[in-house]
């Protein structure tokens, strides 16, 4: 795991305006066909998967994708309620664009892998609309503790993700562009934590406690998500 102290550390990596790296744009312009063409030696020569690499690749895609809905509806909340502040809207917005591609992307591997997605997609946009909107009840700073607390477990989440993908062969074609999304995402989340720190996120009311339930509810939806 990745120290709190390390994930809050200040670093300016000017993500929320930069296009989508090539991984990223790869993925997003790739367009799905169905099943691949049979008589195409390149596909014939694709190493295969175990059944426990297939589930790696299954249980990552699953909880990302899940987890980027959940994103996208905390912004959302959270938007709703401070989006005529003229200094935080604009944060929030900016982030939840982000977010957007991020779902754009995860939304596509999850149809191109052919990967069963959580049947709490639902439930995790209520849940991420609730959450956002709470805490941007709670104030400026309580909205900004949100988002520090949810984006330490997620940096922290595509951390150990890629090591996870270390058992993923790099002869497989996928397996490579896999891992430079994680890792363009998890670069992009860690810098919401940043921004979120910046901007007071640890002044908010009860910031202990606050963290520890959002950040301790983040890990059992990540577990369960594993799972269903």
């Amino acid at each position: 795991m990745l120290s709190r102290r390390i994930l809050c550390s200040t670093r300016r990596l000017n993500t929320l305006h930069r296009p989508f790296s090539n991984a990223s744009k790869t993925v997003a312009s790739a367009v799905y066909t169905g099943s691949p063409n049979a008589h195409d030696p390149a596909v014939n020569s694709t190493p295969e998967l175990t059944q426990e690499q297939h589930q790696i690749l299954d249980t990552a895609l699953r909880v990302d994708q899940a987890g980027e809905v959940a994103a996208n509806w905390i912004y959302n909340g959270q938007l709703f309620v401070l989006g005529r502040d003229p200094k935080v809207g604009p944060l929030i917005q900016d982030m939840w664009d982000q977010e957007k591609k991020h779902l754009m992307v995860m939304d596509k591997l999850q149809v191109q892998h052919r990967i069963r997605p959580t049947v709490l997609s639902e439930v995790a946009k209520v849940a991420g609309f609730a959450l956002g909107a709470a805490t941007a009840l709670m104030g400026k700073e309580a909205a900004m503790a949100c988002t520090e607390a949810v984006e330490t477990v997620i940096g922290e989440h595509y951390d150990d993700q890629l090591k996870e993908m270390e058992a993923l062969p790099s002869t497989h074609p996928s397996i490579p562009l896999l891992r430079d999304v994680v890792k363009e995402f998890r670069d992009d989340e860690l810098e919401h934590l940043d921004i979120a720190v910046e901007n007071h996120s640890q002044r908010a009311p009860a910031h202990a406690l606050l963290s520890t339930i959002v950040g301790g509810g983040c890990k059992v939806a990540i577990e369960v998500c594993k799972r269903i």
